[in-house]
């Protein structure tokens, strides 16, 4: 199957599970209360939020800078939050794209290896998942029961009971899968010399050696205080991103700051799913966990996250343009799907 269309039918297969959690989503739902919630909203309160959004970009690529800078590259700011905006505007098109996008993006216009750049993006990844993980405990700490037992009943025992369900025992088989992988590892580099003759092995011992290299970067930051709180500001921007929408409909405006991180942590999970955007499953997942959470209707918390999710796509969607014109010009789509495909090939 050609490359092109194989990719043509990911986007349509991921395009369809987005559209089964707007399903999900909207069909316990009254329409014309929604629209009535939605018309009497007081839209002023997403300017901040979309505000702090913009923030944010800034924020997230001045840090990705500081991890970059060990590797002997200095990007400047401005092209670097292009790439940032970039790769949110790719996940637009096609999930997990945008990670490889703004990698590709910097990597063109700074020539910067790629690989490398590969390596500093997963030290993000790995340390925005390490703070949400811990928003997470803070909420279930500090939060109420209904919160924990939302996360408890919709995320961790469905996902539990699908694995062994359709494994068996889960606890044999991710001891077997542990293993295996290991074992590939060692064999992948004691065999270096041998396999490293051929191109494919080739490409991906270079390329392993760029995510070590990036990997490092965290070891060798000079300024760690600064990375430090840019990550604190990162997620208060988040932060401000979920509470100001709350501002804007009656019904969620008395919930604070316990709210706000619950909807930040579930929110992320429904961010985190295989669709563009987290389209559907975010507003599945964030009306339904304040309905039990904090029983706010679900005509409510669908409003609440519609307005959250579709200003921040909005401004994706425009902002992310602009950055693809202001990095390649007229060019900017054909030259990141070529530099993009070339760095997956």
């Amino acid at each position: 199957m050609k490359s092109g269309l194989k990719q043509s039918l990911k986007a349509v297969l991921f395009l369809s599970l987005a559209a089964l959690f707007l399903w999900l989503s909207f069909r316990d739902i009254e329409i014309s209360e929604l629209w009535s919630v939605l018309r009497n909203a007081n839209y002023w309160w997403l300017l901040p939020a979309v505000a702090f959004s913009v923030l944010s970009f800034f924020i997230r690529a001045r840090r990705w800078n500081l991890l970059i800078e060990p590797l002997g590259h200095r990007p400047g700011l401005l092209n670097t939050y292009h790439a940032v905006v970039t790769g949110y505007f790719a996940n637009m098109i096609f999930p997990r794209l945008g990670e490889v996008s703004k990698c590709a993006a910097l990597s063109k216009k700074e020539n910067i290896p790629f690989d490398r750049l590969v390596g500093t993006m997963l030290v993000e990844r790995t340390i925005d998942i390490l703070t949400v993980l811990l928003i997470l405990g803070l909420t279930l700490i500090a939060g109420s029961t209904a919160t924990g037992s939302f996360l408890s009943e919709n995320v961790f025992m469905p996902a539990e009971r699908k694995i062994s369900s359709s494994l068996g025992s889960a606890t044999i088989i991710s001891v077997i899968v542990i293993l295996l992988v290991v074992m590939a590892a060692v064999m992948f580099f004691l065999l270096r010399e041998k396999l490293s003759s051929y191109p494919l092995f080739k490409k991906m011992y270079s390329f392993s050696d760029g995510l070590f290299t990036g990997l490092k970067s965290i070891v060798k930051l000079r300024r760690r205080w600064e990375f430090m709180l840019l990550t604190l500001l990162l997620w208060v921007s988040y932060f401000f991103m979920s509470y100001f929408p709350l501002l804007c409909l009656e019904s969620t405006s008395h919930l604070g700051v316990g709210a706000t991180m619950f909807i930040l942590v579930i929110g992320s999970f429904g961010m985190a799913a295989p669709v563009q955007s987290g389209l559907g499953a975010y507003h599945w997942i964030v009306s339904r966990g304040m309905l039990v959470a904090y029983s706010i209707p679900l005509e409510e918390g669908l409003a609440y996250a519609t307005l959250e999710h579709e200003s921040q796509m909005i401004l994706i969607a425009i902002a992310g343009a602009i950055s693809l014109y202001a990095l390649f010009g007229t060019k900017g789509g054909k030259v990141l799907t070529s530099v993009v495909t070339e760095n997956k090939g």
